[in-house]
């Protein structure tokens, strides 16, 4: 089964660094995406293969509780990834259909149960093979952006979706621009809002970096950047999940092995300020920031598999 692990992580405890607690997920089978952030005392955390999503009570974080866990909402199936509205709900990005897994998803609105309050499909007509993937949400705006991978490696998704947060109408879909390589385009991946609270950034798992504007009108999508990409071991991903922190965006690049800071005062020609390599055989996949503090978290594949590995973060340089 899956299972869900506490680890302390305060440096001035006699059990620093040590998993202090397990809370077995019964029936999951392949632990997979969590909320990016942690925002209330509940945890919406899914086991992608078997569709199945667990929420957890951590108001005591020492000793979790599991609340409840849903499979299909509405006519949906195969949730991946969980943003939390303003409003106190919880929006979901389902990769497909409940009577044909195959299909293309949609965009789902539920409450802190996992239950139905609306849904909206993304089936368009530009982008057949797009799955949701992804979404960040921008409330200055009152949009929503979501990204298109899909998780069975079937399709190849090259495309970000537009929507209103209010109503979930799907306003527009736009085809990321190919660059210089040809291919930086492919699976749009992850999408995070930046600082002036009306941009955004979407990365692709082709190494891609791409800077979305004007997204309450008519949206621009263009390429910013990207990072040499190649297929290893058969894994057609290589940049994972990344982490804004203030000015600077945080990006695991598994070619190189290594965790890249960018400055994006200046989104439109982010700057390198600092590298951190763990190795050519190590593959970073995971971030995430240290609710109201400067430490990232990360897990990895290759020689990072199976561990656990807490970064210091200078706010003011972007030094890890």
């Amino acid at each position: 089964d899956d299972f869900l692990a506490v680890v302390d992580v305060d440096r001035r405890s006699a059990t620093y660094g040590q998993i202090v607690r397990t809370l077995p997920a019964r029936g999951g089978r392949g632990a997979h995406h969590v909320e990016y952030e942690m925002t209330t005392g509940q945890l919406f955390a899914n086991s992608f293969e078997t569709g199945r999503t667990f929420i957890f009570d951590l108001g005591d974080p020492a000793h979790p509780r599991q609340l409840s866990e849903f499979g299909d909402v509405g006519a949906y199936s195969h949730p991946h990834s969980f943003a939390r509205t303003p409003n106190g709900t919880v929006l979901g990005t389902f990769q497909g259909l409940a009577s044909d897994h195959r299909a293309v998803g949609g965009l789902v609105e539920m409450d802190d149960h996992g239950k139905l309050i609306r849904a909206a499909s993304a089936a368009n007509r530009l982008d057949r093979d797009l799955r949701p993937y992804s979404l960040t949400i921008v409330p200055q705006l009152d949009r929503v952006v979501t990204t298109s991978a899909d998780m069975h490696g079937m399709l190849v998704g090259r495309s970000v979706q537009v929507w209103r947060l209010s109503d979930l109408t799907l306003l527009h879909t736009l085809l990321l621009p190919p660059g210089p390589r040809g291919d930086e385009h492919l699976h749009p991946a992850e999408a995070r809002v930046l600082a002036d609270g009306k941009s955004v950034m979407v990365t692709t798992f082709r190494c891609g970096i791409y800077l979305l504007t004007e997204l309450d009108g008519n949206p621009v999508a263009r390429l910013t950047r990207s990072f040499p990409w190649s297929a290893v071991a058969g894994e057609d991903t290589d940049c994972n999940v990344p982490v804004r922190f203030g000015r600077f965006w945080i990006q695991p690049v598994g070619t190189t092995g290594a965790v890249v800071v960018l400055d994006v005062s200046r989104p439109e020609k982010p700057v390198i300020v600092d590298e951190l390599p763990f190795g050519v055989d190590a593959r970073p996949h995971w971030l995430a920031i240290e609710p109201g503090g400067r430490r990232l978290v990360m897990t990895g594949g290759g020689t990072l598999a199976g561990g656990v590995y807490l970064i210091d973060m200078n706010p003011e340089t972007g030094k890890l």
